[in-house]
This record gives structure tokens, C-alpha cells and sequence, in this order.
């Protein structure tokens, strides 16, 4: 019974997962190139996307914990104390990895189902880098460093923000912070007319939140109680690729996981939506620049993603729907990343980048007296 339950958890992973690769690869959608718009054209038209998506997951997943079928505190989104400063350093880096490589961990996987081997190099390098910082050579560094410098929440509470103000109020405010936030997401996006003449983007959007709920809900209903505590899981893309390779290369036993089987259904997905279209065609590096750009963005991406709990998806959308406190953090950090990644392009190296700062700043010093 446990290896039935494990293995059609990941199978139903797999579905999520290519639901979620054909909604996203069909509409051309992803977080680093929404984020580009937003900082460098003034255009955010693709955020609001993810905000729709955010704002359904929201609803659903709060709607669950008021029934009593989620417990948060099964999840790993709210703990009781908060690693901070992992949280900031390990996002910052995700942001800038996602800038170097184009794309996060959820878009290379799109991308290499179109047939983009660059996004395979990237994968593989990610999945190592994340692995060992989950549990190999980075990890003593995460878990007796890093995470030790966390905040706790007052009373054991769980780090959420319902939690903060139910504690703060003396008054259950789930209800009116879940409509409050789901509700006003959604109508930012669906106010926007460019948007209701997407309708791509729009079942993108709808998609990617109505599969964050399904994950919850799926992960709960499949659970094996002899197996041991409940874990529900939902969409997250930096651990699964790490725990996929892991079972690749070592252990086909852990294959039998939501989180992996999600994994390749996103390529699988991709797939059928590129061939579909016909626009299935492989591609390659143009040159060892290139190659090391992508490199580095993947060990970024693989540290940092296990740093700051998760990715654009696992953080941007998954902990949200939790609304959970490391959800703005992490998802300012990637902003404010990428931000740097993309400065660290124009400018061509990092030595660069500060080179051409101080110069700017010494010109505006005041001449000393």
C-alpha cells in the first residue's frame, strides 16, 4: 500500500506537471521575462498573470485549510521560526542565477521540453547544486549556520501571516486577509483589457492557481499514514529537479514522489504544446560565453533556491497560497536579484558593474577640502 500510494502520487504529479508545461509553454509565459517587462519596459501585463495565479491558489488553498483537509503546519512554508537571513541571501542569489540563465528552474524545464539543450546543462547543474545543498556537501552550512539565525514567532505560532494577526487581534482573520488578498489579485489582472483580449495568458494564469490547489489537494488525499507524518506538496521547482536526479542516478525508489513526478510531466507538457504548434526544434550554446553564463546562473539558482525555500513557483505562488511570511521576502529578494543579474549582463562582468558604480560615485563625491 505504501509503494502504491507513493507512486501514484507521483503520478499525479505528473499530471499537474504537464497540465502546468502545456498552460505556460502554449501561452509564452515566464517569471524572469515577466519580471524584465515590469523592471525594464514599465509593462506588467505578465505579472499580473502570476498575480491571478496567486490569487486563485489564495482562495483554494485557504479555502482548504478552513475546511480542516490542509494543516499548514504539515507544510514546510510555515515554521515556527523563520530562517531571515538565509531567506534574503538564498532569493537574491535565485533572482541574479535567474537573470544569467533567462529563465528559472520552471522554464528551463519548459524550455527543454521544446528541445533547448542549453536547459538540459542547466537542469542537471541546478539539480546537483540544489541537491547538495539540501543534503549533501552545502548542507551542514545551511542547517548549522543559515537557518540558525531565524526568527521565532511569538507563542509557537505558525509564520504565517493569519497566524501574525489572529495572535495580534485576539480575532480569527483568515477569511477576510484570504478574500482581501485572492480577491484583489484576481481583479488587478482581470481589470486589465489588454489581459481579457490574452486569453492564452489568462488560462496560464487560471492554470498555474487551480494546479497549485490540486497539488494540495492531491498530496493530502494520497498520504500514507503507516508511511509516516503527512507531507502535502504542491508545485516547486528547485528540490524536486535535485530529488529527480538523485533518483536518476542513485535511488529509482525515489521516483515514487509528487514533487519528481511534477518534474517531468512540466517537460512532457512543454512538449506536446511545442510539437503541437510545431515548433519543436533543437538549440544549443553559441559559444563558451554563453555556456559559462548559464553555468553559473544554474549554481545560483540550485543554492539559492534551496535557501530561500523554493522558486518564482514554489515561493511566488505555493507559499503564497499559504500566505505565508517568507513569500514577499523571497519573492522581493528575486526581483532584487534579478535586478542585479540583468545590470551584471549590460554592464558584461561583475567587476565591471562595481567598477563602473565607483567611478559614478567618486565623480559625485564633494572634493575634499
Amino acid at each position: 500500500m505504501q509503494n502504491m500510494s507513493a507512486w501514484l502520487s507521483a503520478l499525479a504529479g505528473f499530471a499537474i506537471g504537464a497540465a502546468a508545461g502545456f498552460a505556460v509553454r502554449r501561452a509564452r509565459l515566464c517569471t524572469f521575462g515577466a519580471i524584465e517587462d515590469a523592471l525594464m519596459g514599465g509593462d506588467n501585463r505578465r505579472l499580473k498573470i502570476f498575480g491571478l495565479a496567486l490569487g486563485i491558489a489564495v482562495l483554494g488553498t485557504q479555502a482548504l485549510i478552513l475546511s480542516g483537509f490542509l494543516a499548514p503546519e504539515h507544510t514546510t512554508y510555515v515554521p515556527i521560526a523563520l530562517p531571515l537571513i538565509a531567506i534574503v541571501i538564498g532569493s537574491i542569489m535565485f533572482g541574479t542565477g535567474m537573470a544569467m540563465v533567462g529563465t528559472c528552474g520552471f522554464g528551463s524545464l519548459v524550455r527543454l521540453g521544446t528541445g533547448d539543450l542549453r536547459s538540459l546543462i542547466v537542469i542537471l547543474v541546478l539539480g546537483a547544486t540544489a541537491y547538495a545543498t539540501l543534503r549533501g556537501l552545502f548542507a551542514d552550512l545551511r542547517i548549522g549556520v543559515l537557518e540558525q539565525l531565524a526568527i521565532r514567532m511569538p507563542d509557537g505560532i505558525r509564520s504565517d501571516f493569519a497566524s501574525l494577526l489572529t495572535q495580534a487581534t485576539g480575532r480569527d482573520l483568515r477569511v477576510p486577509l484570504a478574500i482581501i488578498v485572492g480577491s484583489g489579485l484576481c481583479w488587478l489582472a482581470l481589470s486589465d483589457k489588454r489581459l481579457r483580449r490574452a486569453p492564452r495568458l489568462l488560462t496560464a494564469g487560471i492554470a498555474l492557481g487551480l494546479l497549485t490547489i490540486a497539488g494540495w489537494i492531491v498530496t493530502v488525499e494520497l498520504n500514507d499514514d503507516f508511511a509516516g507524518p503527512p507531507r502535502p506538496q504542491s508545485l516547486t521547482f528547485v528540490s524536486t529537479i535535485g530529488k529527480a536526479l538523485y533518483a536518476g542516478v542513485l535511488n529509482v525508489a525515489n521516483f515514487a514522489d509528487f514533487g519528481v513526478g511534477s518534474v517531468f510531466g512540466v517537460i512532457a507538457g512543454a512538449l506536446a504544446a511545442a510539437w503541437f504548434a510545431a515548433e519543436l526544434r533543437w538549440e544549443a550554446f553559441d559559444d563558451d560565453h554563453e555556456m559559462r553564463r548559464h553555468l553559473i546562473g544554474a549554481c545560483l539558482m540550485g543554492v539559492g533556491g534551496i535557501l530561500a525555500g523554493g522558486c518564482t513557483i514554489g515561493q511566488g505562488i505555493t507559499a503564497g497560497s499559504m500566505l505565508a511570511l517568507s513569500w514577499p521576502i523571497a519573492v522581493g529578494g528575486m526581483i532584487l536579484g534579478a535586478r542585479i543579474g540583468i545590470a551584471i549582463l549590460v554592464d558584461g562582468s561583475p567587476r565591471d558593474l562595481i567598477q563602473r558604480n565607483w567611478m559614478l560615485l567618486a565623480r559625485k563625491a564633494p572634493p575634499s577640502k
